[in-house]
C-alpha cells in the first residue's frame, strides 16, 4: 500500500476529506502577470518610438487602424462576457456556449496583439497626458492580467469565484484601454476609416 506524502493525516490537526490546494500555487500566475506587465512597460519606455508600426489599405491613418482593431477586440470581449454568463448558467444559451466563449476570446486576443505591437513599437510607454498615462499603464496591465488568466485556466480545483473574478478584471481593464484609446479617437477625430 502506497501513501501519498502530500495527503494530510487525520488527528494531526487536519480535517478528514479532500486535500485543499495551497494558496501559494496562485503566486506563479501573479508573478507572471507582474513580469509581463512590467516587461511591456519597460520595453515601451526604453524603446525609441518609431511613429508607425503598420498601416492597412483603406484606412486614413495608423490611429484609425488601431482604433478599429481595438473596437473589434472589444466587441469580441463583449461576446466573451455574454458567453461566460451562459457557460456559468446565468443566462440561457445554446449547447455551444463554451465553444463560443473560447473562440471569441481567441479572436479578441489575436486582434488585440497588433494593437499592442503598434502601441509599444510605434508610440512607446507615454506619460504626456493623464489619458495617455492611464492608457499606457492599463495596456500593460491588461496583458499581464490576461497572462494570469490563461495560466489559471490550466489549474485544477480552482475556487469557483476565482476565474470569473480574473476574467471580469481582464474585461474591465480592456474596457478602460478601449475607452482611453479607440473611443477617445472616435470622439475626437470622428468615426472614420
Amino acid at each position: 500500500m502506497s501513501v501519498d506524502p502530500n495527503a494530510p493525516t487525520q488527528g494531526a490537526g487536519f480535517p478528514a476529506g479532500p486535500r485543499r490546494e495551497h494558496p501559494a500555487r496562485y503566486l506563479v500566475p501573479a508573478v507572471v502577470a507582474a513580469a509581463v506587465a512590467v516587461g511591456l512597460g519597460a520595453y515601451g519606455k526604453a524603446h525609441d518610438p518609431e511613429g508607425t508600426a503598420f498601416n492597412l489599405a483603406g484606412f486614413s491613418s495608423t490611429s484609425a487602424v488601431k482604433s478599429w482593431l481595438a473596437t473589434t477586440a472589444f466587441g469580441f470581449a463583449l461576446i466573451q462576457v455574454g458567453s461566460a454568463l451562459m457557460v456559468y448558467g446565468r443566462l440561457p444559451g445554446p449547447s455551444w456556449s463554451a465553444a463560443l466563449h473560447r473562440w471569441s476570446g481567441r479572436i479578441a486576443f489575436l486582434v488585440a496583439v497588433p494593437v499592442a505591437v503598434h502601441c509599444l513599437y510605434a508610440l512607446g510607454y507615454q506619460t504626456y497626458s493623464t489619458r495617455v498615462l492611464w492608457h499606457s499603464f492599463l495596456g500593460c496591465f491588461f496583458f499581464g492580467a490576461f497572462s494570469a488568466k490563461m495560466l489559471l485556466l490550466r489549474s485544477a480545483r480552482l475556487p469557483g469565484w476565482l476565474l470569473p473574478l480574473v476574467g471580469g478584471l481582464v474585461f474591465a481593464v480592456l474596457t478602460l484601454v478601449w475607452v482611453t484609446s479607440a473611443l477617445w479617437f472616435f470622439r475626437t477625430v470622428g468615426v472614420t476609416t
